[in-house]
């Protein structure tokens, strides 16, 4: 249990992290350890922790599950040094003031048990006398001075073994020590180069590496999406790293050992013992200590690059969850195929299945006029406004086939729209997908949820594993529980900015409310089928394991329409109606005056009804409310429209401009879908007029561009694009940084591939797969060859 010291001094780091006050920190940390969600102290408890947002909550809870780690391991290391009876005043100051994990295990490792060491057996020998000597009066010459400590019978058979022995305490010194390896980390980490170079022999079978056979960055600026391609490759066994402290190696070599001499009061003044003492420095650098430090700061720049490349799946993820919803319309949903036909699903304006179909309007079979028939069916019969087609296989000749629909029926005012179906037959296997489709056929449901997540994408997108949508940069690479965690993060603060419709909703869509698990949410909906549509949400606690904990959580982000109370349809917490009552009384209107007003809310001040529990902020998000109620942050619906006969890489030309829909936005550009099966690549240098740091800046997933074409290779299915249309064509085209260009293909034979590999993206298992000790490996062949 912690104390309220050491909880106070962790609320203040934490605070200056996320531009906060101690008390904010604390408050919203009290929050978190009683229970409420992230969602729910943003939303509801902004009096309580001074208007804290998700993003600043969400970095508050993880730095708080890192700083309670490194304080717990900082208890475990003082009690096992207490135990052996070696810890000074001194050192626990030092334990006591680690500010990371890094430092707390420098300055263990000289207490941390292991194995017995060259260096102990020196020590039992009787050597350390002869190291210090040597270390303390250079005039000693190291061979006469070693002859006396030469004994047989302790395993010292003479000088040469005596000042081995001696040499391998020093080693295990300096690299037990803590203040220099602190002082030659922090160096190496502003100054080392990274460089990767192939294996030999593996030039041909490593070729998707080729850009990093002879490849050097610094680390302190090597993007994330450079260092994971890198470390791939070294997982792979095609690519060989090395850290070097600087741009010129041997130099940069030669200033580390300098700085071991420094710091253990060694120099060169032509001595006895001078070159032995220098040359244990050079063995300790080159031996121990750059070893030791190239794995520590080459695992911090992974994890670097993990984060960053979570972050920005976790952005574009958002990005499509909260795309504009086309609403409650009909909508038939085609997932194009062509040997097997193109699956057809129609869904009513509430989302319910009520007709499928299989047409064959491509090769081989060509039943083109039998397809328009049958669409033109479905659509009048059912009421279809809206035909949505998936982007994978025969996309764009499906697009054709629904635009030739529209032709022949003009009266049902149709519109076609493609939509992205990553993920759709991840949905189509799944238990899920089995349990609310149990008859329909796998290829079936995979149009079905091209048809929802047209009418309302975040619906639909839950259900599938946040993995499986696939938006990320090298998602394969990185901690795949810390990426899961992120993605379950963003999901459920997307669906939470939303609100649900508890009478309508799926399972899968409660499950991500605030508060609610997945058994609740299954409660929710077996409630429902059984005793109807809930009439308020204080019916919720009829529901089993639903109860006033979980209740204050969920209860503010579900939404019942056409109910009991006006205020269910809201954002507004059942906790705060009695703030609307005072609104009310002081107005003299009814609620249902009150609710659409935004005039009459407009001119109502805040102040006047606040109290002890409901402050300012909460009575402005309440008004806000009244004004537009169940309020949608998602942007209104439109669709991109592709160019009539451009279907294919082959029939783009330099100079096009072409809409397109941007389907993943990195580090180092974003990719549009302009409708021929691959997507272009704009460089983050052609993204704008002016001078981009991060493409999000101007771009996110979902959003509707214009393009020009610069150059297409239809060889290597790339294409450069454009958003500066006044660029002229023919010119190169700015190119991504050596490894960055990933180009995503739709014309493959699945749809779900996460990643679409390229040079030095290879797809394939996250970076724990790594072979055990390949940093390891690669030093002590670089230490043999020197």
């Amino acid at each position: 249990m912690a104390t309220p010291e050491l909880a106070h001094r962790i609320a203040c780091t934490i605070a200056g992290e996320i531009g906060a006050r101690a008390a904010q920190a604390e408050a919203a940390i009290a929050l978190l350890d009683g229970g409420a969600t992230v969602p729910f102290i943003a939303r509801y408890r902004k009096e309580v922790t001074g208007g804290l947002d998700d993003t600043q909550l969400r970095n508050l809870e993880t730095r708080l599950a890192y700083l309670r780690e490194l304080e717990d391991r900082r208890a475990t290391i003082l009690a096992s040094i207490d135990e052996q009876g070696k810890l000074t005043d001194e050192l626990r100051a030092d334990i006591e003031s680690a500010d990371s994990k890094a430092r707390l295990e420098d300055l263990y490792l000289p207490y941390k048990p292991k194995r017995r060491t060259r260096a102990q057996i020196a020590r039992e020998a009787g050597l350390e006398p002869l190291t210090d000597g040597l270390l303390q009066d250079p005039t000693r010459v190291p061979e006469a001075y070693a002859a006396g400590f030469v004994d047989p019978d302790r395993g010292v058979a003479d000088a040469k073994a005596a000042l081995e022995g001696a040499r391998a305490i020093l080693l295990e010194r300096w690299g037990e020590d803590a203040a220099l390896l602190g002082e030659l980390r922090g160096w190496l980490a502003e100054r080392g180069v990274i460089r990767a170079r192939v294996v030999e022999g593996k030039e041909a079978a490593g070729e998707k590496f080729r850009d990093y056979f002879d490849h050097a960055e610094p680390l302190a600026k090597i993007p994330s999406h450079r260092m994971l391609a890198l470390l791939r490759g070294r997982r792979e066994e095609f690519l060989q790293l090395d850290l070097d402290p600087g741009s010129d190696a041997e130099p940069g070599h030669a200033h580390a050992e300098a700085r071991i001499a420094l710091h253990a009061g060694i120099a060169d003044r032509g001595r006895p013992a001078d070159a032995w003492l220098r040359n244990a420095c050079r063995l300790a650098w080159r031996a121990k200590l750059h070893l030791h430090l190239m794995i520590d700061l080459v695992n911090q720049a992974r994890e670097k690059a993990e984060a960053e490349a979570i972050d920005v799946f976790g952005d574009n993820l958002q990005d499509l969850l909260l795309a504009a919803p086309a609403g409650p319309k009909a909508v038939l949903g085609i997932d194009p195929g062509i040997r097997t036909g193109c699956k057809v699903a129609v869904v009513d304006a509430t989302g319910k299945l009520v007709a499928t179909d299989t047409i064959y309007p491509h090769e081989p079979r060509r039943q083109w006029d039998q397809s328009l028939h049958a669409l033109r069916a479905l659509c009048a019969k059912h009421g279809v406004r809206l035909i949505a087609i998936g982007n994978g296989t025969a996309s764009r000749e499906t697009d054709r086939l629904a635009a030739d629909v529209i032709k022949a029926a003009p009266e049902l005012k149709l519109q076609k729209i493609v939509v992205s179906e990553a993920g759709a037959s991840v949905y189509s296997a799944s238990e899920l997908a089995a349990r609310e489709f149990p008859g329909l056929d796998v290829s079936l449901r995979g149009a079905v949820s091209i048809a929802r997540r047209l009418q309302d994408p975040l619906a639909e997108l839950v259900k599938i594993e946040p993995k499986s949508i696939g938006v990320g940069q090298y998602q394969h690479d990185v901690d795949q529980y810390r990426l899961a965690r992120a993605l379950d993060a963003r999901v459920e603060d997307c669906v939470n900015a939303v609100g649900v419709h508890v009478n309508t909703a799926s399972a899968a869509l409660l499950a991500r409310v605030a508060g609610l698990s997945a058994g609740v949410a299954e409660n929710i909906v077996v409630h429902r089928d059984a005793n109807g549509p809930f009439r308020r949400r204080r019916d919720l606690l009829a529901v089993p394991r639903l109860g006033g904990k979980t209740f204050e959580q969920c209860a503010g982000f579900l939404r019942i329409a056409d109910g009991d109370e006006p205020l269910d349809a809201s954002a507004v917490h059942p906790e705060a109606y009695p703030v609307v009552e005072r609104i009310v009384v002081a107005t003299g209107r009814p609620i249902h005056a009150l609710v659409g007003d935004g005039a009459f809310v407009r001119t109502l001040e805040p102040e006047r009804f606040t109290d002890d529990t409901f402050g300012v902020p909460t009575v402005r998000d309440i008004l806000k409310e009244l004004e537009k109620p169940g309020r949608d942050p998602r942007p209104e619906f439109k669709a991109a429209q592709f160019a009539e006969g451009i279907e294919d890489i082959k029939d783009l030309r330099p100079g096009m401009v072409l809409e397109g829909v941007v389907s993943n936005v990195a580090a180092f550009g974003a990719f549009v879908d302009i409708g021929v099966h691959q997507d272009g690549l704009v460089h983050i240098s052609a993204l704008a007029d002016r001078y981009v740091k991060d493409p999000r800046e101007v771009v996110k997933a979902g959003d509707i561009v214009k393009v020009k074409v610069l150059e297409v290779d239809v060889a290597r299915r790339r294409i450069a694009l454009t958003r500066r249309l006044e660029d002229p064509v023919g010119e190169p085209a700015a190119r991504p940084a050596r490894g960055d260009e990933r180009p995503v293909r739709r014309d493959g034979p699945r749809r779900d591939r996460p990643e679409r590999p390229a040079r030095g993206d290879s797809g394939g298992g996250n970076a724990k797969g790594a072979p055990p000790n390949s940093a390891m490996a690669d030093a002590l062949a670089r230490a043999r060859r020197s």
